[in-house]
């Protein structure tokens, strides 16, 4: 169990989605807030409808850019000390066939969705080692788990990020450190990153994810997928042939064309 009361609490992409509903939940459980955002004016925004339920700060940041993470981080462990709880959120897609992806497309979104929580992640967990407790929570995506037209390459990140993130939950346990991990693997989330998406399966309400993410850091769970059915996508790929569970995925459930009319913001 990890109680946030007390806890300072950093959220990457914070300043709006999941991210800010994420932070108002941190607040309202007595936790201190520290946004890291790339929006300078989404950030006061956000702070400025926060701060009433508690202290929150934020700072403006490219996380794409290992130069500026080093010094942001600088300056929030001497402003703020320890962080306790650190949530990898940030994200991008880009929705286009892979041979219509420019190298850009590419390096940005590797560097943002895999890489970074990475480097973010190095930079926070000495502390936190050194104290012997905390917490880190990697916002992946349920395309870490299944392939998918139109989002090789954010398919790509969030499969590296949930493989890391995986690891270093075993790494704690095998080091004996108080330190746990959670890996998020939900299915589209009604945030407007994914306008255009048309699915048969329900996209998710951006309130009822970060409710469940923070529910699920107080539990400590290893995995969190959403919805519940998300858990069981290696179970099948593991017992059933490729082109029946391409078929069952791709006709029946219509996951393979979600993508055609993608129009979100990246």
């Amino acid at each position: 169990m990890f109680t946030i009361a007390g806890k300072t609490v950093l959220i990457t992409g914070g300043a709006s989605g999941i991210g800010r509903l994420m932070g108002e939940l941190i607040l309202q459980k007595g936790g201190t807030l520290i946004i890291w955002d790339i929006d300078s004016e989404k950030i006061d925004h956000t702070v400025r409808e926060l701060i009433p339920l508690g202290s929150v700060a934020g700072y403006r940041v490219n996380i794409a850019d290992v130069t500026q993470v080093k010094e942001t981080y600088l300056k929030t462990k001497e402003n703020h000390g320890t962080v306790d709880l650190l949530i990898n959120n940030a994200g991008i897609v880009v929705g286009k066939y892979f041979h219509e992806h420019s190298e850009e497309d590419i390096e940005r979104t590797m560097e943002i969705n895999a890489r970074a929580p990475m480097y973010i992640t190095r930079l926070f967990l000495p502390d936190m080692l050194q104290q012997n407790s905390g917490y880190i929570c990697n916002i992946a995506s349920s395309a870490g788990l299944i392939s998918n037209p139109k989002m090789s390459v954010y398919a790509a990140s969030k499969w590296a990020l949930l493989g890391w993130s995986d690891s270093i939950r075993l790494e704690m346990k095998q080091l004996q450190k108080n330190i746990g991990v959670t890996t998020v693997t939900p299915y589209y989330i009604n945030t407007g990153m994914f306008d255009g998406v048309r699915s048969v399966i329900p996209i998710l309400q951006p309130e009822k994810v970060a409710k469940k993410v923070i529910r699920s850091i107080e539990r400590g769970k290893p995995i969190a997928s959403m919805p519940w059915s998300i858990h069981f996508v290696r179970f099948f790929q593991g017992i059933f042939p490729i082109p029946f569970f391409d078929w069952f995925v791709g006709k029946v459930l219509g996951v393979y064309t979600t993508m055609e009319d993608f129009k979100g913001r990246h």
